[in-house]
């Protein structure tokens, strides 16, 4: 297996022995809703001995419809993620969409996600990579695994180095998308952890017109795949109430399946690492 940097935020490895989660709502929905969510997935890991990040948006600027629901905003949504932080102590990941955003995010969360759309953009990657916190680059469904060579030289230019890759598809006619599960190995080699999404590549994009749909069926078969494959960590979005999510509830995981799917990943992810010791 390809040797990657290591990485950690505090005490939490990212890659190394064990696959690491990166999971939490599409969008903060309210602090409550936020809060119980991060309580219940960092018990669910702690049970798997599976490391944890917390993720959640404070602005989702690329929904579909101009009407859709977007976030609490910057300064409401970073408070709440500082106060989960704080309170629950566990790192906690956010999307930025501007450059602008960089710094007063990183004042607060332990990883900056660049969206998938946005991971060209030269400015924005600079930006990040200069607030010297871990940088999570989502693939764009219309790069390939090999240009993420590329993005990650934009980051290191700045001098860090704290770089994850996350694979979420690849656009495969309109409105779907498709894995490559080579793009995993293509992009190890490139020296950073590699991250599987395993719900936005079950993703259908603009799929119901006003918004996303989605195929969650193929969540567990897609990350059971991927973990074969050899990736670092797993990326979820979760929901108690997929339903009445007020963002991308289309594709995700019901929260009452999180336990039962990462104990099944964290085998197989132990009997995947323990081949490539051999």
């Amino acid at each position: 297996m390809t040797s990657t940097t290591e990485i950690s935020v505090g005490p939490v490895p990212l890659g190394g022995k064990s696959i690491f989660l990166i999971a939490g709502p599409c969008v903060i929905e309210s602090e409550s809703h936020a809060r119980m969510i991060a309580e219940r997935i960092a018990t669910i890991a702690s049970d798997a001995g599976v490391p944890y990040v917390f993720k959640a948006s404070y602005d989702k600027a690329n929904r579909s419809s101009v009407n859709s629901f977007r976030g609490p905003g910057l300064q409401e949504g970073l408070r709440i993620m500082g106060k989960i932080k704080a309170d629950l102590d566990l790192p906690v990941l956010t999307d930025i969409h501007e450059a602008a955003h960089a710094a007063p995010a990183a004042e607060v969360v332990d990883i900056l996600q660049i969206p998938a759309f946005l991971a060209r953009q030269t400015d924005l990657l600079v930006a990040a990579g200069k607030t010297g916190r871990v940088i999570n680059v989502k693939k764009p469904q219309f790069v390939s695994p090999a240009d993420m060579g590329n993005v990650v030289e934009k980051i290191a230019s700045t001098g860090n180095t704290n770089i994850i890759l996350t694979e979420r598809g690849s656009s495969f006619g309109y409105q779907n998308l498709v894995v490559d599960f080579r793009g995993i190995p293509q992009m190890k080699k490139l020296g950073y952890p590699v991250v599987f999404d395993a719900t936005h590549s079950v993703q259908l994009p603009g799929g119901q017109g006003h918004a996303s749909g989605g195929q969650p069926e193929f969540i567990e078969p897609l990350a059971r795949a991927a973990v074969a494959a050899g990736v670092d960590g797993i990326f979820i979005e979760t929901h108690d109430n997929p339903a009445k999510a007020l963002s991308d509830g289309a594709n995700a995981l019901p929260l009452d399946q999180l336990a039962g799917l990462l104990s099944r990943l964290k085998q197989l992810s132990s009997l995947v690492r323990g081949w490539n010791k051999a």
